[in-house]
C-alpha cells in the first residue's frame, strides 16, 4: 500500500457529497437581499427564496414525506417549480417535473410508476389531471398552485391544499436534509416516448451539480447575469439552469408560456443576457412581425438544443443581435453536454460556411467525460472524415443513474461501457460531431442512407419555409422515399413544384423530395417535431 493511502481517509472535513442544493445555501448568505426570482408582479430576494423552499420542504416532511419518495409538478415556468428543484430534496425525497401537455392515461401513467406521494400542480391543468385522477388506484396528496396570471376561464380547484397556504404550514428553521451520498437521486423525469409508456430518467445529486458548473463555464456565464425561462423547467429540470443560476447570484426571470412579443418585452424590461430555447422558439423570434419586436439594447446570448437547426437561423438571429451557440443533449444526460465551440480561424470564412459550423453539434462540454461516434455494433470508433455514420456514444457524470425500474432498458442503453444516444452521426476531421439524424428517421433508398436533417436545411433556406419536416415515404420501387411536411411563412405562398425544383438546385436527385405536403407540423411541448405522428400518414 503506498503511503498516499495511509493516513489519508475520507473525512467530514475533506469529503462532502457535491450537491446543488448548496448553490441556493450560499447565494442566501452571500447575497440575502438580491433579486432572485421575477414572476409579473412577484419578486422574491434570494433570502426570501431560501425561506420559502425550507419552509416547503418543513411542510412536506410534516404530511410524512422523506428519502426516497418521489414528488410531482405539473406547472408552468412559475416560481413554484422553480422553488421545488430545492424544496423537494431538501427533504431527501426525488422530484419528478411531468411535461404540462401530457394527456390524462400518459400522466396517471407517471404518477403510477413513479410512485409519487405529493402532486403539486397549477389549477389551469384541472381538466387532464382529473381525469388521471380518477384512474389511479392509489390517493396521492395534491397541492394547486393558484396562480392569478394562468387563464382563470381554465382553471379549477383540484386539490384540497393550496401552494402558498400549504407553505406556510412549515418552519423557517427547518434542518433540511444533505444527501447521504452524492449518487442519492434528485430528479426523476420521463423521456416523451413516442412507442410504448415514457421510460423515467434518474438524475443524482453528484451529476446535477457538475452540470451546473459545467454549464457555466462552456457558456462563459457571468455573475449576476438575468436568464429568461424559455426552456420548461419540466423538461431536463430546464437544462438544469434552477440549478446554474443561483450558483452565479442571477435573476431569473419566469415566463408562464411562450409569447414572442412578452419574450422582447421582458429582455428589454429586465436587461436578460441570457436564455435557451428550442429551434423552433428561434424560429418564432426571427418571424415575429416587426409589431411584436424590440430592438435589443445589448448582445442576447442563446443556447439552441433539441431537433439540429438549420444554419439559416444562425444568420436571421445575428441580425436581431442574438449569438446563438448550438448545444446536443438528451434527457438521460441531463441535457446539453456538447457544444459548437467556435474557433477563431473559422472567422476568416464567408457567412454561410460559418452558419453551417454554428450547426454541428461540437465537440464535448468540461463536465463531459467522452464523446464519440462509434459503430454500435463493433463499438470501433469511425473514421474522422465527416461522412462515415455512426451513433453518439457519451461518457461522464453527467450520464444518468439509469431509467427507474427498468433494469433491462438501462443495460441496454449503457452497453459497452458507454451511453447509446440513438442519434446518428458523422465526426470531423478537428473532431466536431455533427448529427445526421436520430436512427429511426433516416431514410434507405435504395440502398442509400439519406439524412433528413440535410433536406430540411436546404429547405429551410427558401424565403417561403417557415418549418420543414422530412420522413420516409414507402415505396414500392426505392423501399423509401423523403417526403417533406412544410409550415409556410405567412403571405409567402409556393408551390410544390418550386419547392422539389428549389432542392434539385443543391442535392443529388435520390436525396429531393418526391413528395410536398403543406400543413402544420405536430410538435412537443419543448419544439421538437413529432415525426412519429407524420409517418402515421403513410
Amino acid at each position: 500500500m503506498s503511503h498516499y493511502d495511509t493516513n489519508l481517509d475520507k473525512n467530514n472535513a475533506n469529503y462532502v457529497p457535491l450537491t446543488p442544493l448548496t448553490f441556493l445555501k450560499r447565494a442566501r448568505d452571500i447575497y440575502p437581499n438580491y433579486e432572485a426570482v421575477i414572476y409579473e408582479d412577484r419578486k422574491y430576494t434570494w433570502n426570501q427564496v431560501y425561506k420559502r423552499t425550507v419552509k416547503f420542504a418543513s411542510a412536506l416532511n410534516k404530511i410524512g414525506v422523506g428519502k426516497g419518495d418521489t414528488v410531482s409538478f405539473l406547472a408552468f415556468n412559475t416560481p413554484e417549480i422553480f422553488e421545488g428543484h430545492y424544496s423537494v430534496p431538501m427533504t431527501g425525497a426525488v422530484l419528478n417535473t411531468i411535461n404540462i401537455r401530457l394527456d390524462a392515461k400518459t400522466i396517471a401513467y407517471i404518477l403510477d410508476h413513479s410512485e409519487a406521494k405529493v402532486l403539486v400542480v397549477d389549477r389551469q391543468l384541472h381538466v387532464e389531471v382529473k381525469k388521471a385522477l380518477s384512474s389511479l388506484k392509489k390517493k396521492i396528496i395534491i397541492i394547486d398552485i393558484n396562480d392569478k396570471f394562468a387563464d382563470q376561464s381554465k382553471c379549477e380547484k383540484i386539490g384540497e391544499l393550496e401552494y402558498e397556504s400549504f407553505l406556510n404550514t412549515g418552519d423557517e428553521d427547518y434542518d433540511w436534509k444533505m444527501p447521504e451520498d452524492e449518487w442519492q437521486a434528485i430528479s426523476l423525469s420521463y423521456t416523451s416516448g413516442t412507442t410504448g409508456n415514457p421510460k423515467g430518467v434518474v438524475y443524482h445529486h453528484r451529476g446535477s451539480y457538475l452540470m451546473s458548473t459545467g454549464s457555466a463555464v462552456a457558456w462563459n456565464m457571468p455573475n449576476r447575469l438575468n436568464f429568461l425561462t424559455i426552456v420548461p423547467m419540466f423538461h431536463c429540470n430546464g437544462w438544469g439552469y434552477p440549478w446554474t443560476i443561483p450558483m452565479l447570484n442571477g435573476r431569473t426571470i419566469c415566463l408562464r408560456n411562450i409569447d414572442i412579443k412578452k419574450i422582447f418585452e421582458l429582455i428589454d424590461k429586465y436587461d436578460v443576457t441570457h436564455f435557451g430555447g428550442a429551434p423552433i422558439v428561434l424560429n418564432m423570434i426571427t418571424g415575429a412581425p416587426e409589431t411584436d419586436r424590440k430592438k435589443l439594447k445589448h448582445k442576447v446570448y442563446v443556447l439552441t438544443a433539441g431537433a439540429p437547426p438549420p444554419s439559416i437561423i444562425f444568420k436571421k438571429m445575428n441580425e436581431l443581435g442574438f449569438e446563438v451557440m448550438h448545444v446536443y443533449g438528451l434527457t438521460e444526460t441531463y441535457g446539453h453536454v456538447t457544444q459548437c465551440a467556435w474557433n477563431d480561424a473559422w472567422n476568416e470564412f464567408d457567412e454561410e460556411k460559418q452558419n453551417e459550423i454554428k450547426a454541428r453539434q461540437g465537440v464535448r462540454y468540461p463536465n463531459t467525460e467522452g464523446i464519440a461516434v462509434m459503430n454500435p455494433e463493433t463499438m470501433a470508433e469511425v473514421p474522422k472524415d465527416g461522412k462515415t455514420i455512426g451513433e453518439i456514444m457519451i461518457k461522464g457524470n453527467i450520464v444518468m443513474k439509469g431509467y427507474f425500474k427498468d433494469k433491462d432498458a438501462t443495460s441496454k442503453a449503457m452497453n459497452g461501457g458507454w451511453f447509446h444516444s440513438g442519434d446518428l452521426a458523422v465526426m470531423h476531421p478537428d473532431g466536431y460531431v455533427k448529427i445526421q439524424d436520430r436512427s429511426k428517421d433516416i431514410i434507405i433508398s435504395g440502398g442509400e442512407n439519406i439524412s433528413s436533417i440535410e433536406i430540411e436545411n436546404t429547405l429551410a433556406k427558401h424565403p417561403s419555409v417557415s418549418i420543414a419536416a422530412v420522413v420516409a415515404k414507402p415505396d414500392e420501387k426505392w423501399g423509401e422515399v423523403p417526403c417533406a411536411f412544410i409550415e409556410m411563412v405567412k403571405d409567402k405562398p409556393i408551390t410544390e413544384k418550386e419547392l422539389i425544383n428549389f432542392c434539385k438546385e443543391t442535392l443529388a436527385g435520390f436525396k429531393v423530395p418526391k413528395q410536398v405536403v403543406f400543413c402544420d407540423l405536430p410538435k412537443t411541448s419543448t419544439g421538437k417535431i413529432q415525426k412519429f405522428e407524420l409517418r402515421k400518414k403513410f
